[in-house]
């Protein structure tokens, strides 16, 4: 879905009550100007879920989207990963993802031998 130049983001959602609408935490992070100390910045958006498929702790890809009422600008593009999970878990690079997965295999293999 190519719109021009929109928003793309990936969080965590956090809150599913409502109809048709889901809170998603989105984190960032950023350098400090001065002290140069790398900070975590994470924001809450109203994103709307025109399905209702995503439950709290899925991992959602979200894009900006024209406004859909006084505080939703965002809309679900795609599930990426369904389950519990929290934005600390979350593995930054496919290299560190390849490694969680191997140390994981690792844990298994020496429990069982």
């Amino acid at each position: 879905m190519e719109r021009g130049k929109r928003k793309i983001r990936t969080g965590v959602v956090i809150r599913s009550k409502t109809a048709k609408t889901v809170m998603v935490e989105v984190e960032r992070s950023m350098r400090h100007p001065l002290y140069q100390k790398v900070i975590r910045l994470s924001k809450k958006l109203m994103v709307h879920d025109e399905n209702q498929q995503c439950v709290v702790g899925d991992l959602i890809e979200i894009m900006e989207t024209r406004p859909i009422s006084k505080n939703k600008r965002w809309r679900v593009v795609k599930v990426v990963g369904k389950g519990k999970v929290s934005l600390r878990e979350l593995p930054e690079t496919k290299e560190a993802k390849e490694e969680a997965i191997s140390a994981t295999e690792e844990k298994k293999s020496d429990t069982t031998a």
